[in-house]
């Protein structure tokens, strides 16, 4: 008998998918605690739709997201800084503050979870942070770090 499962089910399956099953299984186990659902010809269509319209969101999402990588990989940012005479930061440069500066130079908002700065910029000058976007790849967005001049 064929099932749709609503749920991953441990060496069945994940949500979404059809599999063959033994009517005792689906009756006795898989339909009373609503991890799948009878397939009929209507549903199995139905899913294929809705799983061949995630995989074209999927693929939209990956290219968009390599433009993005390539649009950060040609992005320079200048940040300001308070320093001393030595060029030592008062602070240091977070993911937080990378995040910031590519939202006002590019519009486009990255989480900075996705931004590694480490170890931490405490100095001025020119740094190469790496912006990782998953499977679209890892961007190296140049940074330059100079110090703020009071006035």
């Amino acid at each position: 008998m064929q099932a749709i499962l609503i749920e991953d089910v441990k060496g069945l399956g994940h949500a979404g998918s059809v599999v063959n099953v033994a009517r005792g299984y689906m009756r006795n186990y898989l339909e009373p605690r609503g991890l799948a659902e009878a397939a009929t010809p209507a549903r199995i269509a139905e899913v294929q739709r809705t799983q061949e319209q995630r995989a074209a969101a999927r693929e939209k999402k990956l290219a968009e997201d390599r433009a993005l990588v390539d649009l950060l990989g040609r992005t320079i940012l200048t940040l300001k800084a308070k320093a001393g005479g030595d060029g030592r930061l008062f602070g240091s440069i977070t993911s937080g503050d990378v995040s910031d500066a590519i939202f006002e130079a590019r519009e486009v908002r990255i989480d900075r979870r996705h931004i590694t700065v480490d170890p931490p910029i405490r100095t001025t000058g020119t740094y190469e942070v790496p912006v990782d976007l998953g499977e679209a790849g890892t961007a190296e967005v140049k940074t330059i770090v100079s110090p703020l001049l009071d006035e």
